[in-house]
């Protein structure tokens, strides 16, 4: 975790005292169980609870000093709490294994990491409808292979955007159920030494599914989709960064990132206004996205257990849920402030001479019987003058002048097709689609 892309809220799930006191939380509980089982004295579950409800501070570093010599961390972490609560402390982590604590602290932990994540995306998604809302009629040019395609409006990138963003928040929904499973099934996981109504009770305190085969640890497939999926989310804030980076080009300028007062943009040169927040966004997702791969791989454990998961977990476990947080956030700073060009989107959409209409134009002298590789070459011949004049000559004054095109269309015929408006008849209809 680097300070610079974390926020509070997202790195306190993590910090270690957080993580002890979800272990005691779990023990704590499970010890409640075993003493409404008969298992263990009542006297015991009592103990703990009453130690806990003095609000102890979690003494990170005296646990650290016992793993030192332990080589191990659950057992450091019950004897201290042992060395706190005295002689009832014995009965804690009856017929459990250390993977029941760490795999049901994992699960509590990336579950309340997903509620954050999902509140970012609910905000990122209500900046991106304000101002698709507010752009949803302003025209600009669509572009494939970087060229100029047809028009377009800047609501409908944002729209597209809203949709996308939408199906990843329907994703995180669905990794948050599939990774949110507790595990108390002790050594192997067959229960031998622990009933399963442990299991049950621990599950409904900390809001868990119970996990139906856990083996000695939860399977990591669930964890291999969780994964995957901010993998996913994180894929979709770069290509909404990339698309702000394209726009803020000075060729192109239709949109760039806020400029703050103040702000600088470049050491050496004093008028730069970079993309720089869009930039880190594409960098941050690269760090999300490799957390997918390592996350797979730990899928396939040795028989019942083995470790070769933990050490990686406990790297991208921390770094990809704090780093999506932060661009999340950031994104939506981003689209918040997002400074919209119209009147440039206008120019770049009329540089190019009217190409932009030549799709209806091939339609409507097909739809008058010419063939359609004919209208092909008509348009194309005129097009490739214009294209090579760099707008400077126009299309629709081409066409006209073009006798096999004006034996086919009058010319109001062909200017009725180089009608902006037309275009944009569908937007009210795709608004709906994707706003409701």
């Amino acid at each position: 975790m680097v300070p610079r892309y974390a926020r509070p809220a997202m790195t306190a799930i993590w910090e270690p005292e957080a993580k002890f006191r979800i272990w005691f939380e779990i023990e704590a509980h499970a010890t409640d169980a075993l003493a409404e089982l008969g298992v263990v004295p009542k006297s015991a579950a009592k103990a703990l609870w009453a130690w806990w409800a003095t609000n102890p501070v979690i003494d990170v570093a005296a646990i650290d000093a016992i793993e030192a010599v332990t080589k191990h961390d659950v057992i450091a972490f019950l004897t201290w709490v042992a060395e706190q609560v005295g002689d009832e402390a014995r009965f804690m982590h009856q017929g459990m294994t250390s993977s029941d604590v760490l795999d049901t602290c994992l699960a509590v932990q990336l579950a309340r990491a997903s509620d954050l994540l999902l509140e970012d995306l609910d905000a990122l998604l209500a900046a991106i409808e304000r101002r698709a809302m507010e752009h949803k009629y302003t025209p600009t040019i669509g572009r494939s292979h970087g060229i100029h395609g047809e028009p377009t409006t800047f609501g409908l990138k944002l729209a597209q955007a809203y949709a996308e963003f939408d199906r990843c928040r329907a994703r995180l929904k669905a990794a948050r159920a599939e990774i949110a499973t507790c595990a108390i099934s002790g050594a192997i996981g067959t229960f031998a030494n622990i009933d399963p109504r442990v299991e049950a009770h621990v599950a409904k305190k900390l809001g868990l599914a119970l996990e139906p085969v856990s083996t000695q640890v939860i399977p990591r497939d669930r964890h291999a989709m969780y994964f995957a999926t901010l993998g996913v989310i994180a894929s979709s804030v770069e290509r909404l960064a990339t698309e702000v980076r394209h726009l803020q080009r000075t060729e192109v300028l239709e949109a760039e990132e806020y400029f703050s007062p103040g702000q600088k943009g470049s050491s050496a040169m004093p008028h730069k206004r970079n993309p720089v927040l869009t930039e880190n966004l594409t960098g941050l997702a690269r760090v999300v996205r490799a957390a997918a791969i390592p996350a797979m791989e730990n899928v396939a454990l040795w028989h019942e257990r083995d470790i070769s998961h933990s050490s990686v977990e406990r790297f991208f476990g921390p770094d990809a849920t704090i780093t999506l947080d932060f661009a999340l956030a950031r994104l939506t700073g981003v689209i918040d402030k997002l400074l919209v060009y119209p009147e440039r989107m206008q120019k770049n959409l009329d540089r190019m001479g009217g190409l932009v209409h030549s799709q209806r134009v091939l339609l409507a002298l097909t739809q008058a019987g010419v063939s359609r590789e004919d209208a092909y070459r008509l348009v194309q011949r005129n097009a490739m003058q214009v294209w090579e004049s760099d707008g400077a000559l126009s299309l629709l004054e081409l066409l006209k002048a073009d006798a096999e095109v004006t034996a086919a269309l009058s010319p109001q015929e062909i200017e009725d097709k180089f009608n902006l408006d037309y275009h944009f008849k569908h937007v009210d209809t795709i608004f709906a689609r994707v706003f409701g």
